[in-house]
């Protein structure tokens, strides 16, 4: 049971850090399919910045800057050139797919020694049966944990919060209400691709200690069904990742457990629990009512 948990907050993690992310992003009306894109990429940056300065957080910390200043090109195209945003996001996830590739085997050679994220524990909670387990993980996942709470208080009790859900309502009554909206939608898409980057740098450094190639293999996607199930909200994330989570965890445990399915059908549980979860529950799900649509100050 512990080795499930264990499993089931770490597969969660990275779908949450994306999905705190890509909850301002997409509240402010941007559809963001780039995060396959941005967190590729932050996957391989967190490893080479860990290979060049022999540190996990400085890895990630490259990772994240680097994601940022990609997803500034995606908010230039879908923002000042109007451009359609699921033809950019796709566009991102092409390209860093091949850049990844590209730049992996450049950096790269060999299976390098990384510092990865190590697990700390909280003394006594830790020690508790079972559930103690939940209190054994690294810096990074109790850092997106506890950003869960701040970033629900950021979305509904801040005027920050109330910009952002406005410009993804209404941007025409925003703009004439004195809210930038595109300068509101810039920062969202830069926040939303900094979180990318961390969470693709998690998925390296704290559950492979490595990259290889493609390996978030439909992670980002995965992020924003998160959002979609979870109502646009932080806390609505933080369930839907959970799930998730619990679901490659459950897919982890029957590879293990030598039950005789077919390992394609295991494998693309995840993805089964994904659809059926969108398909089943996206009803109870209202995207705000500018999603997708570019503003054009009059």
């Amino acid at each position: 049971m512990e080795g499930f948990l264990s499993s089931a907050i770490r597969m969660a993690t990275p779908l949450l850090i994306a999905g705190l992310g890509l909850v301002f992003s997409a509240s402010a009306g941007i559809v963001n399919i780039g995060t396959e894109g941005f967190m590729l990429l932050g996957a391989l940056m967190g490893c080479a910045g860990s290979y060049w300065t022999g540190s996990a957080f400085l890895g990630a910390l490259i990772a994240m800057v680097s994601t940022m200043l990609f997803s500034a090109v995606f908010a230039f195209f879908v923002l000042n050139m109007r451009a359609d945003q699921t033809v950019v996001g796709a566009a991102i996830n092409i390209f860093a797919s091949g850049l990844t590739i590209t730049l992996n085997r450049i950096i790269f050679k060999g299976v390098p020694v990384l510092a990865a994220y190590d697990p700390v524990d909280i003394p006594l909670l830790s020690e508790i049966p079972v559930i103690g387990v939940l209190f054994r993980q690294s810096v990074v996942c109790y850092l997106a944990f506890l950003a869960v709470p701040l970033a629900w208080y950021v979305m509904k009790k801040t005027h920050i919060g109330l910009e952002v859900r406005s410009v993804g309502e209404n941007p025409r009554a925003s703009d004439t209400l004195g809210i930038d909206v595109n300068g509101t939608r810039w920062w969202t898409i830069l926040l939303s691709g900094l979180f990318s980057g961390l969470a693709g740098s998690y998925m390296s450094l704290g559950q492979l200690s490595f990259f290889t190639e493609g390996m978030v293999s439909g992670k980002g996607f995965m992020a924003l069904a998160v959002v979609v199930l979870g109502c646009y909200s932080p806390l609505g994330v933080l369930g839907a990742s959970l799930v998730f989570g619990a679901g490659m965890a459950l897919q982890f445990r029957l590879q293990a457990a030598n039950t005789g399915i077919p390992y394609q059908i295991i494998t693309m549980l995840p993805y089964l629990i994904t659809l059926l979860a969108v398909c089943g529950f996206v009803r109870g799900s209202r995207s705000p009512a500018a999603s997708g649509v570019p503003y054009t100050k009059e």
